[in-house]
């Protein structure tokens, strides 16, 4: 009989209550996935009250001002609060506290940060142990929930509430390991991992505490969004100098790609496109890219090939490189349309760029609601980062039939295959080196396969063909748990839970 595990998914953003990026994207996904396998699951995240997208639901008060001990003889008081994920039976467990988070209008940016989600990760176990819920997995994304595993193998781990509770730590991005930038820091007084926290009074070394560190250090299993990201993140110029500690954990490191939702994400149904498609009528496409041709100013031509981006817009997506090469591509029989929010001198590059080119070229705030109909109307996509634990919008680009061009590198290079010409294989096109040259080449080789229209058309067909929806992921997610108990128990029969 296939076991029934309970799972709770413990995360900072879940689509659609909040969003920052793809983090929530996997949130509200995921969890709905491993509750279509016929396994226990919840979710805990924040209740950031001046933000929060509870459209069509009625929250219930799970409990009001209870009183969670932060550090010895310091306690707080926090909410708990239900919903239910959409579309499903999955409930979400909100963090309510307007102190830590009903005060500001951002996720994140806080300088507080680090004792943010200090408290709620203290809270998170407070309202399992309220609920008695003794999950099998505690399932915590990236440094947001860095502290628990820490808290389950130091401050719990005499507690037998938590005797069979395994804990899994996802790495999302190792560049973000606490609330902060953790280059910034000075090197004396980063984290070490290995010592007692300090109090949570102590404000300045709070937000210095180094919540991903900590996390792999003492987390039962932990994983990464991609088998490529796995390997590199061990190596000196992709470890953010935590290269060492994974090196240690090596064998309990693994690597799963992100999935996406093949509901969520569907040409033939979604309602933000003005003319539906699938693999079958692929030839439909070309309606939405008059149409947001037409709507950002561009000159409406089918026979114009659009390259779209949609990011958030720093260096580590590459916009450094693609500074260099944008007037050369615009020179040529191109238009690009780039939606995102970020970094000022960058974004202050790509409006003077619009102001040279306004037939070819559009620069737009990030917007949720028009964001797959660039990928329906675009019929490239560009994602040329420097550094790229999985990406998600590469996964969407394909499902719509917008054919990726990427830095081969990370979970680019686990999902994009260069494209062949001759042999006709492959689902995009990749560049080796993260510099303008290589990446002008990726570009000018899409731009002159397009002129091929029988073989670009076979391209998009096989594109929107992929299969690249949570349901592998899921299951392998699945075994990592199995695995994950495994090991917890392993610990555990070593004296790890009787303080040794």
């Amino acid at each position: 009989m296939r076991q029934r595990l309970t799972i709770a998914h413990i995360i900072s953003e879940v689509q659609p209550f909040s969003k920052s990026g793809g983090l929530a994207t996997i949130g509200g996904s995921l969890p709905r996935a491993h509750r279509e396998l016929g396994h226990n699951v919840l979710i805990i995240t924040p209740y950031y009250e001046n933000i929060i997208n509870v459209e069509g639901q009625t929250l219930e008060v799970v409990a009001e001002n209870e009183h969670v001990e932060l550090s010895p003889g310091i306690w707080e008081e926090v909410s708990f609060l239900k919903g239910m994920l959409p579309s499903s039976d999955v409930p979400v467990y909100f963090v309510a506290s307007k102190k830590f988070f009903g005060e500001r209008n951002t996720l994140y940016g806080a300088v507080n940060d680090n004792a943010r989600f200090f408290f709620f990760d203290v809270a998170a176990l407070h309202l399992l142990k309220l609920l008695n819920l003794k999950a099998n997995v505690l399932h915590c994304h990236d440094w947001h929930t860095g502290l628990i595993p820490y808290f389950l193998r130091g401050r719990y781990k005499k507690d037998e509430f938590w005797h069979d509770t395994a804990c899994l730590f996802t790495i999302h991005n190792l560049a973000f390991q606490l609330g902060h930038d953790w280059w910034a820091i000075p090197e004396g007084e980063r984290d070490p991992g290995t010592s007692s926290l300090p109090t949570f009074d102590d404000v300045d070394r709070v937000e210095k505490i180094n919540f991903a560190k900590r996390a792999i250090m003492n987390a039962d299993a932990i994983n990464t969004v991609s088998e490529t990201y796995r390997e590199e993140i061990m190596t000196k110029d992709f470890g953010q100098e935590l290269n060492r500690v994974l090196k240690n954990r090596e064998k309990i490191v693994f690597g799963i790609v992100n999935g996406i939702d093949y509901d969520d994400y569907n040409p033939l149904t979604d309602p933000g496109l003005v003319q539906h498609y699938s693999d079958k009528s692929a030839g439909r496409k070309k309606d939405n890219k008059l149409y947001i041709q037409k709507k950002y100013g561009l000159e409406v031509d089918e026979s114009v090939p659009l390259i779209c981006m949609t990011s958030r817009i720093t260096n580590q997506k590459g916009f450094d490189l693609f500074s260099l090469v944008v007037s050369t591509i615009l020179r040529l029989n191109a238009q690009i349309i780039i939606m995102g929010d970020g970094d000022k001198a960058l974004s202050d590059m790509l409006l003077s760029v619009e102001k040279e080119f306004p037939k070819k070229f559009a620069f737009i705030p990030f917007d949720s609601n028009m964001e797959t109909s660039l990928y329906a109307g675009s019929d490239m996509f560009l994602l040329p980062s420097r550094f790229e634990p999985c990406g998600l919008n590469q996964l969407i680009a394909l499902r719509y039939g917008c054919i990726p061009i990427v830095h081969h590198i990370g979970g680019l290079a686990d999902t994009i295959t260069d494209f062949d010409p001759y042999e006709q294989t492959g689902n995009g096109f990749t560049f080796p080196r993260y510099d303008s040259g290589n990446l002008l080449i990726a570009i000018v080789r899409a731009l002159e396969t397009y002129k091929y229209k029988d073989t670009w058309r076979d391209l998009v067909v096989f594109c929107l063909q992929q299969a690249n929806s949570w349901i592998i992921p899921a299951q392998k997610y699945i075994e990592l748990y199995k695995t994950t108990i495994r090991l917890k128990k392993k610990f555990m029969r070593n004296g790890g839970g009787n303080g040794k």
